[in-house]
């Protein structure tokens, strides 16, 4: 629906409506989409937040029915994302979708048969696989035998979620909302397929989510790969992925910001994650193609399908 040539060899600008109106909004995409010379923001979908001087709706059926013809950004949580999703994938429209991609890979294979049936682009976005690291990482990794890998991912869920009940409601992921960007960069670093051979959910009393999880995966080798999720860490935040190699221990810190191998630094550079997603959805809708990637959200499913559950204290928000 979007996109198409232009005179000169230039690139026709693309319209898009942001649907969902809150803080990773505001925060990335709003600016990341302002400072895209291939998209205009034309729209804002969502029952409370506004964007300033373009068009406002406070649902997607609204906008689909009497909003302009724009590519559609979904940034609502994955339990309402899906139908969302499969009403603009109906109407033609283009999509783009948060991570994680959907609350279910059931969800995701509704999707992709939407946007086969319309010729519609549909890209499921990873973000923190736009870290400045990750591609050096992977590159370098390419050219040697991994014998073990680890993940370190601790945050402070009070203040990058602050009275955001979705996020301990089934389909919320929890924990696994942040931990879900390190086996983003896990599988985009190290080829092959991961298996889950155990892990422990932890549950507070009164959520449905965990707060904290650890697994034991496999990789493609036979190489074990070990993950440590807490939301509760206070002060500084680690987000941390360590590769052990026949050539050197390569660690991704500071969510892919900074690279080192055998502890000497090789790249820290400032990150720039949304405007690379967005320059990878115009290229796809220029190119009528999809990404959709479901490798990180299979070993979500997978923990919480084999794990095994342990109850702590109440969370106060």
């Amino acid at each position: 629906m979007s996109g198409g040539g232009g005179d000169g060899g230039r690139r026709a600008m693309i319209p898009v409506a942001l649907v969902g109106i809150g803080k990773i909004a505001r925060d990335q995409h709003v600016p990341a989409i302002a400072a895209d010379p291939d998209f205009e923001l034309v729209a804002a979908v969502s029952r409370r937040g506004t964007v300033e001087g373009v068009a406002q709706f406070t649902d997607i059926d609204g906008f689909l029915a009497d909003g302009p013809e724009a590519a559609v950004s979904l940034c609502v949580p994955p339990s309402v994302r899906t139908e969302m999703a499969l009403k603009a994938l109906a109407a033609g429209r283009d999509v783009m979708l948060e991570k994680p991609t959907a609350a279910t890979l059931g969800e995701v294979e509704a999707m992709r048969e939407a946007a086969r049936a319309t010729g519609a682009t549909l890209f499921a976005t990873w973000h923190s696989r736009e870290a400045p690291g990750v591609a050096a990482a992977r590159d370098w990794l390419g050219r040697r035998r991994i014998t073990s890998a680890s993940i370190v991912w601790k945050e402070d869920v009070r203040r990058w979620h602050p009275g955001q009940a979705w996020i301990w409601e089934p389909a919320g992921f929890g924990v696994f909302d942040p931990g879900i960007n390190a086996l983003s960069i896990l599988t985009a670093i190290l080829p092959g397929a991961f298996r889950v051979e155990a892990a422990t959910l932890v549950f507070p009393a009164n959520r449905q989510t965990p707060v904290a999880a650890r697994a034991s995966l496999r990789g493609t080798g036979g190489y074990p790969v070990s993950v440590d999720l807490d939301w509760l860490q206070r002060g500084p935040q680690t987000w941390d992925i360590s590769v052990e190699t026949d050539g050197g221990r390569l660690v991704l810190s500071e969510g892919g910001a900074r690279l080192t191998i055998d502890g000497a630094e090789q790249l820290r550079e400032a990150e720039r994650e949304y405007p690379r997603l967005y320059r990878r959805f115009a290229d796809l809708i220029h190119a009528r193609e999809s990404d959709v990637d479901v490798s990180p959200l299979r070993i979500v499913a997978d923990a919480f399908l084999i794990g095994r559950r342990e109850y702590g204290e109440p969370f106060v928000d």
